[in-house]
């Protein structure tokens, strides 16, 4: 029976489970799901059936398990119609308030990339507004063919959250990616959601649910000087840092904002530090970083310097070639200092550990790079801005980003910059809680 969610709040979510050697760990998931408060019901393929029983699934939920939309099929009632009269799917799609499908294979991929719905679960799929999450299970060969990829990338640009599958050795013999992501990373990826979806309904600064940390944001773009004149600069307006920072105080954190040169005015009752080069920003982060629980570098940091600056303004003679030198990683600084800092034991002894949280601006959407990048500074988790696409990132409003972590890639579709500013702290929170 397809019913609103329960009168003392507590979310409604539908698992969908298809057909694969992976459908097994549903139920692992469904029982992960049902430990955060969240009131589960399922919807099965009929390939799905092959692996697990319904049974199964409605001993764990107490509710009846969808297995086809067809009247007379087992599981469904004779007309199709909920015991309320309303028609099945659309019940079932309206009343969910998000939808994961776990283990998803590539031909229910293929399906929901295209608009087929010869299935409940792909009608309701179509039918639904709420939040979806994809966890994709399959041979590794299968998860890299173009026409996979193809697909995921489609769900992927219509805001759909695709939890990644991990790498190791496959059902089938093989070795390589394939393989359903742990039950605890799926289900903090619908927690977010949900997260994200009650955002939405509240009205601005009545959440408080980062009471308690304190966090520093860098913003803006450093200058790097070549004369008394002259600077080396880039596109950043600041907006998304500025945001950030607004969004964590209305949540209930204490805000340190650490900004190079912008147009913008500092959010009221954050403590500003107002900076211009690398150094200086590296500099104030690092005064900052023993009392911060949480650090999102937004600022677009020069990568290089000049290795002499010009005491005098350089003349206009000729050609002019200007001699650079790499600016220090302060991402990786962080990491390195947070270390240091916590095994010291720098104040109150009952503060969580400090997450770091990177940014990267790339000319395209490659989460895999965006990876490598996130592993090799040591950072929890990188936010990626495909800075190529015309009206969001630079000088906008407007943002579209995928948050990577080393498990996971949440798309993050586009919207403003304030309200993705909200949609990266709840990203944030759930670090926090699957650390805890």
């Amino acid at each position: 029976m397809a019913g609103p969610s329960k009168s003392d709040g507590t979310a409604r979510v539908t698992v969908g489970v298809c057909g694969g050697v992976a459908a097994y760990k549903a139920a692992e998931l469904v029982r992960e799901l049902q430990q955060h408060g969240v009131d589960v019901h399922v919807v099965m393929t009929r390939a799905a059936e092959e692996f697990v029983q319904p049974l199964t699934f409605s001993s764990l939920t107490g509710h009846k398990v969808i297995t086809s939309l067809w009247q007379g099929d087992e599981g469904n009632s004779p007309s199709g119609l909920d015991e309320q009269g309303q028609i099945e799917h659309i019940a079932e799609a309206q009343t969910a308030e998000a939808l994961v499908v776990a283990p998803a294979t590539a031909h229910v991929l293929a399906k929901m990339a295209h608009g087929l719905a010869d299935d409940f679960l792909t009608t309701m799929y179509l039918a639904t507004t709420a939040p979806v999450i994809v966890a994709p299970a399959m041979n590794v060969n299968m998860w890299n063919h173009p026409a996979t990829r193809a697909n995921v990338k489609l769900l992927r640009e219509r805001g759909t959250t695709i939890v990644e599958p991990d790498a190791g050795y496959l059902a089938c013999g093989m070795t390589g990616s394939g393989r359903l992501a742990s039950v605890e990373v799926i289900a903090q990826a619908v927690l977010a959601a949900l997260a994200g979806k009650q955002a939405g309904r509240m009205k601005p600064g009545r959440r408080k649910d980062m009471a308690g940390e304190t966090v520093l944001v860098t913003a803006g773009g450093t200058r790097e000087a070549i004369d008394p004149v002259r600077f080396l600069g880039n596109r950043s307006s600041g907006k998304m840092g500025y945001a950030i920072a607004e969004a964590a105080y209305r949540r209930g954190a204490q805000v340190v904002l650490v900004s190079a040169p912008t147009s913008l005015s500092p959010p009221a009752r954050c403590a500003f530090v107002p900076v211009t080069s690398a150094e200086e920003m590296r500099v104030a982060v690092m005064e900052h970083l023993p009392k911060a629980t949480v650090v999102i570098k937004a600022a677009a940091v020069a990568d290089f310097r000049m290795s002499t600056v010009g005491t005098q303004k350089l003349r206009r003679e000729g050609h002019l070639h200007l001699e650079l030198e790499p600016t220090e990683d302060i991402v990786r600084g962080i990491v390195e200092a947070r270390g240091a800092v916590e095994a010291r034991g720098v104040g109150d002894a009952q503060r969580p550990g400090t997450l770091v949280i990177a940014f990267a601006a790339e000319m395209n959407a490659d989460v895999d790079r965006a990876r490598e990048k996130l592993l090799a500074k040591g950072a929890d988790a990188i936010v990626l801005n495909d800075v190529s696409r015309p009206g969001i990132g630079f000088d906008s409003d407007r943002n579209a980003a995928t948050f990577v972590t080393r498990e996971r890639a949440v798309d993050i579709p586009e919207m403003t910059k304030r309200e993705m500013a909200d949609r990266i702290l709840d990203q944030v929170l759930a670090l926090r809680n699957a650390a805890s």
